[in-house]
């Protein structure tokens, strides 16, 4: 046991002074005979036992490392958890001074296929990324002769992403891919691109497969510094711009909410007197609340989007208009059962906008018998029994009356017919300018959501 242990300490220091010459002396590799036997791992055994260091001669000197990916899918974009689940192809390049060989004396061979976990691999990882790397293993590495390593990494990244919801479903979001090294200060890792930004956005956009709810718009690129105590670590950051396609929810939200709308604005034009008016606001009212319930999951989780406030500006218009054809109903009903006496200014401002240019009679004459109103003409009246029943039969004598009392008593049955019709005028009238004002506020509202959202 004595004896052996100076011969294994003995033996240990040869195997790490041929490691050091090796490393001062000719770094490539002697490959003759792969080209007629294969190739022979021995020769790759010294460069294998060095993957736990940066291959570099000289360790002031930093590895450059080249990155691009190629982005193949948009997968999912939770807008509650602020999260974007992408699919992407990550390209690593770098060198490494020990993989050199001599391709004419190997045959010709200047390229091979190693596995990448004998080799160094640099620790570039995602900043965004929220979930365990997946990363398959077996992969593969390919090593040319002059020692330049491309190192292809296929990844699902479930990434942070800022989400600005306001403008759903018509809106586009730009997403951060930061690619860095946690390990590796900028004195001992360099990171750089492998291909143009242009170059990485026109192939993602020709290579995307997935044809979801969202379509990638462009990428681009800008480099950066973390400085991390008096640590600064190199950055590369993509901003990945992505849409929504807003064709589903513009069928399945927008158009019947405006069809509701628009059929609620056109009941206007029923008759409020026939009092079928109010149950069909009613019941469109509770169509729509219904409808904005189905619906409610196709809507963000979080967050208000302008689409909210459209529904929500649909639905008080809604109610707007229900409370306009009550006032209105009793307005009407209060004009044919109790009408109030109606001031002289209100009468003439009520006379100056319908007839305006025109004298219009402020009562009834007792010469002009047509100014009157008639129950019969009137909207909601019916027949004055009492008045029929008091008519003489044929063959029966008419009651006599003194004329004072009977003119007395059709001046002031005149008068009341005349306060009658001037309500009912009223009525419509208001009822007019009530539906004008909103439609005006209608338009306006929908005129002003369309130009936030297409700006």
């Amino acid at each position: 046991m004595e004896r052996g242990w100076p011969h294994e300490k003995g033996f240990l220091f040869s195997l790490i002074l041929h490691l050091v010459l090796q490393g001062r002396g000719d770094t490539s590799i002697n490959c003759s005979g792969f080209d007629r036997h294969g190739v022979d791992p021995a020769a790759f055994q010294a460069v294998f036992a060095r993957k736990a260091f940066r291959p570099v001669l000289n360790c002031s000197s930093p590895t450059h490392v080249n990155i691009s990916f190629t982005l193949s899918a948009i997968l999912e974009v939770d807008a509650h958890l602020q999260l974007m689940t992408s699919f992407l192809w990550l390209n690593v390049i770098w060198h490494n001074p020990f993989m050199t060989w001599n391709p004419e004396a190997c045959g010709g061979i200047r390229k091979l296929s190693i596995a990448a976990e004998n080799l160094w691999l640099p620790d570039i990882f995602i900043e965004e990324f929220m979930d365990v790397d997946q990363t398959p293993p077996g992969l593969m590495v390919y090593v040319t002769n002059e020692g330049r390593i491309k190192y292809d990494k296929p990844m699902q990244v479930i990434s942070v992403c800022k989400l600005d919801i306001f403008y759903f479903p018509f809106d586009q979001q730009n997403c951060t891919l930061t690619f860095g090294s946690f390990v590796y200060t900028v004195e001992n890792m360099v990171l750089a691109m492998e291909k143009d930004v242009q170059e990485i956005s026109n192939t993602s956009l020709s290579l995307i497969r997935s044809h979801g709810e969202w379509v990638l718009l462009s990428i681009h690129q800008r480099a950066k510094k973390m400085v991390v105590g008096t640590n600064q670590y190199d950055q590369i950051i993509f901003h990945v711009a992505i849409r929504r396609r807003p064709s589903l929810y513009v069928i399945n939200l927008l158009v019947p909410s405006s069809f509701l709308v628009a059929i609620d604005a056109l009941s206007f034009y029923l008759p409020a007197e026939s009092g079928n008016r109010a149950p069909f606001k009613i019941t469109l009212l509770l169509g729509y609340n219904v409808f904005l319930l189905m619906m409610n999951d196709l809507l963000p989780a979080s967050g208000t989007p302008l689409i909210s406030v459209y529904f929500a500006l649909c639905l008080s218009l809604m109610v707007l208009s229900l409370l306009e054809t009550v006032f209105i109903t009793y307005l009407l009903h209060l004009a044919t059962t109790e009408p109030p006496p109606m001031p002289e200014w209100f009468h003439s401002l009520l006379l100056l906008c319908t007839c305006p240019g025109k004298r219009c009679p402020t009562a009834p004459h007792k010469e002009q018998k047509g100014l009157a109103l008639t129950p019969t003409h009137l909207p909601g009246l019916k027949e004055p029994v009492e008045l029929v029943g008091k008519m003489p039969r044929c063959g029966q004598a008419e009651p006599k009356e003194h004329p004072e009392s009977t003119r007395a008593q059709r001046e002031h049955e005149a008068q009341e017919q005349h306060l009658v019709g001037v309500w009912v005028q009223f009525s419509h009238m208001m009822d007019t300018l009530l539906f004008r004002l909103y439609l005006l506020f209608l338009v306006s509202s929908i005129l002003t959501v369309t130009v936030l959202w297409t700006t």
